[in-house]
């Protein structure tokens, strides 16, 4: 990918009219209608709204998972729909994290193998990547269960296993999709305050999607979806209101 979307310029995240359409005539289905967005980096945004009101087809396009009907989407400045298949698949693995609602964890590998799995796909050293995973486990409190696998976790950890395999890349930006969907909420509260406090020390960018406004509340910024539209977007006591 030229151009490297690393340093300072352009913000982090810019969309621009952006259409997602399904179908045609009658049965068309305007997912998304034309959004506008920018978030700069260090933000912590909470994307919430009602099923089926296009914060997941948002998240998809964000994370080069999907192509907008219209509109432009850039990332660091650079043109996402400009780049070819291999440079949007660089793009997800060298300044993207992801973490999932259901951890997406190989059963019989353990922690710290999980963890090591994105730098195996980046022909890191294992000697370094060893290094990179279990620095990442110690940086989510799990350094003492690295030779665990998922099934010796609990549901929290298992997702700061996930969380922490989604920073071994040292990403941008981290997508958080219903992050602790399967959770209960003590362990849900020790992932968003987890995820609240990487971004305030570590300055990570993060983007979760969420309908739970006790989660939202965790983020400094909500975007508040309705029939493909941002209808709100301000601090969680604005968006509450």
């Amino acid at each position: 990918m030229n151009g490297a979307p690393h340093g300072a310029g352009p913000p982090l995240i810019e969309m621009r009219g952006i259409t997602k359409y399904y179908g045609k005539g009658e049965a068309l289905v305007r997912a998304l209608d034309g959004i506008d967005i920018t978030i700069n980096d260090g933000e912590f945004v909470a994307v919430m709204g009602s099923s089926g009101s296009g914060k997941s087809t948002c998240m998809n396009i964000l994370g080069a998972l999907d192509t907008p009907t219209g509109g432009q989407y850039l990332f660091k400045g650079v043109d996402v729909a400009r780049l070819s298949r291999d440079q949007q698949a660089l793009l997800r693995r060298e300044y993207i994290g992801f973490v999932f609602q259901s951890f997406n964890l190989l059963a019989r590998t353990t922690a710290l193998e999980n963890v090591e799995l994105p730098l195996v796909y980046r022909g890191i050293r294992r000697k370094d990547r060893h290094k990179k995973a279990l620095e990442m486990l110690e940086l989510v409190g799990l350094g003492n269960r690295a030779h665990h696998t998922p099934a010796e976790l609990s549901g929290g950890q298992q997702q700061r296993v996930a969380i922490a395999r989604a920073l071994a890349t040292d990403p941008l930006v981290l997508f958080a999709d219903e992050p602790t969907g399967n959770l209960d909420s003590k362990r849900s509260a020790e992932v968003l305050d987890f995820l609240a406090d990487l971004n305030r020390r570590r300055g990570i960018t993060i983007v979760m999607v969420t309908h739970e406004p006790e989660l939202a509340a965790w983020a400094k910024r909500v975007l508040w979806f309705t029939d493909g539209r941002v209808v709100k977007d301000g601090t969680p006591a604005e968006v509450a209101a």
